[in-house]
């Protein structure tokens, strides 16, 4: 009862606002033309102008009725800069505080009773740090302070911090309209508007959400900085911790702006992706596609033969392209590039120092002005029992633990249904091992959609992988000299034989080791950073795998860029790190591109979208290449041609979605996709037939019908 009190109040007030015609007093108009009349009421009775003006602004505040600027102008009119900005400063904060207490007592506990797990993280934000939340906010006059008043009642932030920091954050804000509002009122015509004071005042109001985010830039630094002391002069502009696709370009960029920079890497230059990820999987990719090539070379007009290989030589091959791409990543380039480059462990000790250690455990110590931590990441390893007497293997150590064999395994398990299980599993079916898939889910490659995961799954099925899904490895154990894994499904539980097992249940970022923990840099599966790829140090920079939201090689050189920019220029200007457009591509076969939305994202995000398929057994390259399966499907705009999202499931799929992957960066429809040139015939004409799947879809079919009578007309 009291809560329907307190709105039926609320709401009467706000009622006779309207009524009496509030909102034409409480406009720039309304008060030009009775400023006369106000001032003159002051100069007869200035406190009890003042103690009316004063609660009127409290309330107009309290109810967040529009006006609030003006009211602020009108007090440096009526006051002077002195006084209007005491009773502007004061009432605001009032007002402002008896909204935030109404939306509490009244909202508070039904929305968190309601999003209380959606809300959790909000929740300990403020209780953490929403003193300085709400300052940041109360330092932009341009956010409105309404709008605060009201979402802040609803988190755990203490009244009385609510007040005092609105008191204090809402002064400079204030002073800047208050003084705007001392010279609007000297105006008496329209040639005033050009004054040196008016122009000023708005001068300020313009700049002033530039000076107040640098007045948040420097009161988070010193919070962060207090307890370290910062060197006089540094040996480095910049420091990577990482020789991975992230620190080798964030290098690479300090370096090409004659930067003085030193990249620090512990084991391999290239990082993952070329010792252990992208290099070496494409590589025997590419083995193994040959060899079902061999073995159903009939669909060719050739005859089919069984492929006789030593895997010695095919793992052999694997390491010479590894070698023949070492060159690219290498020290001697980096530093014949200007990089000075450190082999060795690098920890930073304070926000500005990195201690190195090198191989034979000498130790020193380099400052820089920046750091970037490009650690990457590592296989994750499951917590099963037994896993560890049977022994296992990762895509970091099969390459070297498989590379003396002449046979590939014979009896291999694969641990984990994502990209980098499908890909290892259908090689190593393509080169004779007998390979069973094991997978939790109910199916294979979960991010993507259905379709798409069903074509794959017939595609390894197909190459005689034993794929099973909805199964919990629970255990492992060696029985007369056999190794199992034992697996459940839907409460029952069986042995599997394997030889090796490869566990490819993703990769966790490298967080420790790293001086992370001691500095106090919070990590939650990731470094945690800002847009700018800061962490709680602005000068600390995250980058790559160990920043996340993607794992991807391209997606680390993105990220590199603007930590690289950021580091050194961010003095001037700071670039958010921009993952609007991210295209990935599972290369199993058929291959698997994408960018932007699928299906499934779209629905789980309640996003609407029309969808357009092109089937890729239409298009005529892909039948003179016996490889007519696969599509192209385009999720657009409701009834525009604007793209959401592509996933392209066939033979080169990842060059083909190069072509959406630009429209999108360049908000390029559909219909520019159709009015280019593709040649013929080629497999990019599928991108072109699918435009055009789509324009058929969509097209006037009234206008068409008009069309189609002119025509007839036309005959005669």
């Amino acid at each position: 009862m009291k809560k329907i009190l307190i709105i039926a109040v609320i709401a009467i007030l706000v009622a006779l606002f309207f009524a009496f015609d509030g909102p034409k007093y409480l406009s720039f108009e309304g008060i030009k033309e009775n400023l006369d009349t106000l001032q003159q009421w002051r100069e007869e009775s200035a406190l009890l102008v003042g103690g009316v003006f004063f609660v009127a602004y409290v309330v107009a505040t309290a109810l967040s009725v529009p006006g609030a600027a003006l009211l602020t102008l009108m007090s440096g009119a009526l006051f002077g800069l002195g006084w209007g900005l005491v009773i502007a400063s004061f009432a605001s904060s009032i007002g402002a505080t008896l909204a935030f207490l109404a939306s509490r007592y009244i909202l508070r506990d039904s929305i968190q009773q309601k999003f209380g797990s959606r809300l959790g993280v909000i929740n300990k934000g403020m209780e953490k740090d929403g003193a300085f939340y709400l300052f940041a906010l109360r330092l932009v006059p341009a956010f409105p302070f309404f709008l605060i008043n009201l979402l802040m009642g609803l988190t755990p932030i203490k009244t009385i911090t609510y007040y005092w920091v609105s008191q204090v954050g809402m002064v400079a804000g204030t002073a800047v309209y208050v003084n705007a509002g001392t010279q609007l009122a000297q105006l008496d015509s329209l040639a005033g508007i050009l004054s040196f004071e008016i122009i000023i005042s708005f001068v300020l109001l313009g700049i002033f959400p530039i000076i107040a985010k640098a007045i948040i830039s420097n009161i988070q630094a010193s919070r962060v900085y207090k307890k370290w002391d910062k060197p006089k002069k540094f040996d480095r502009n910049m420091i990577v911790i990482g020789a991975g696709a992230a620190g080798l370009v964030s290098s690479y960029i300090a370096a090409a702006v004659k930067a003085k920079v030193t990249l620090i890497e512990n084991h391999k230059m290239g990082g993952d992706c070329l010792n252990y990820g992208c290099v070496p999987s494409k590589a025997i990719i590419k083995s193994a596609r040959v060899a079902k090539q061999m073995r159903n070379a009939e669909q060719y007009g050739l005859k089919s033969v069984d492929p006789k290989f030593s895997f010695r030589e095919v793992m052999a091959r694997v390491h010479n392209v590894v070698k023949e791409i070492e060159p690219h990543d290498s020290v001697e380039r980096y530093e014949g590039l200007g990089v000075d480059v450190k082999l060795g462990y690098g920890k930073i000790i304070d926000p500005w120092t990195v201690e190195i250690t090198d191989k034979e455990g000498k130790k020193s110590r380099l400052t820089a002005r920046s750091i970037v931590i490009a650690a990457g990441a590592a296989p994750l390893v499951p917590r099963i029992p037994g896993l560890e007497e049977t022994g296992y293997l990762t895509s970091d150590t099969l390459w070297e633990k498989l590379a003396d064999r002449d046979t590939p395994p014979e009896k291999l398990i694969v641990l984990g249904g994502g990209p980098i299980g499908c890909e290892l599993t259908q090689s190593f079916a393509r080169l004779g091992s007998n390979v069973t898939q094991i997978e939790m889910a109910p199916r294979l490659l979960l991010k993507e959609d259905e379709d798409v995961a069903e074509l794959a799954m017939k595609s390894m099925d197909n190459d005689g992988v034993n794929i099973l899904v909805d199964h919990k490895a629970v255990g492992a154990e060696v029985v007369d000299g056999k190794k199992y894994l034992i697996v459940e499904h839907k409460g029952e539980t069986k042995r599997v034989e394997f030889d090796e097992i490869i566990c490819a249940l993703g990769r966790m970022p490298r967080l420790t080791g790293y001086g992370l923990e001691d500095l106090g840099i919070e990590t939650n599966r990731t470094v945690s950073t800002n847009e700018y790829l800061q962490t709680v140090y602005p000068n600390i920079y995250a980058a790559g795998d160990i920043a996340g939201p993607y794992q991807f090689t391209h997606t680390a050189s993105h990220q590199a860029w603007y930590a690289a920019v950021n580091g050194l220029f961010g003095q001037f200007k700071k670039f958010k790190a921009d993952y609007r457009v991210i295209p990935w591509t599972t290369f199993t076969d058929p291959e698997i591109a994408r960018v932007g939305l699928s299906e499934q994202e779209a629905k789980e995000q309640g996003i609407e979208y029309d969808v357009t398929k092109y089937g890729i057994d239409d298009l005529d390259r892909a039948i003179a290449e016996s490889e007519a399966h696969g599509f192209v499907k385009v999720l657009t705009v409701p009834g525009k041609d604007k793209i959401l999202g592509v996933t392209i499931v066939g033979e080169h799929s990842g060059e083909l979605l190069a072509e959406f992957v630009f429209a999108m960066k360049w908000n390029l429809g559909l219909n520019k996709i159709l009015s280019t040139i593709h040649t013929y015939p080629t497999w990019s004409e599928s991108n072109k037939y699918a435009a055009g799947e789509w324009k058929r879809a969509n097209a006037p079919k009234k206008v068409l019908e008009w069309v189609e009578k002119y025509h007839n007309w036309r005959l005669g």
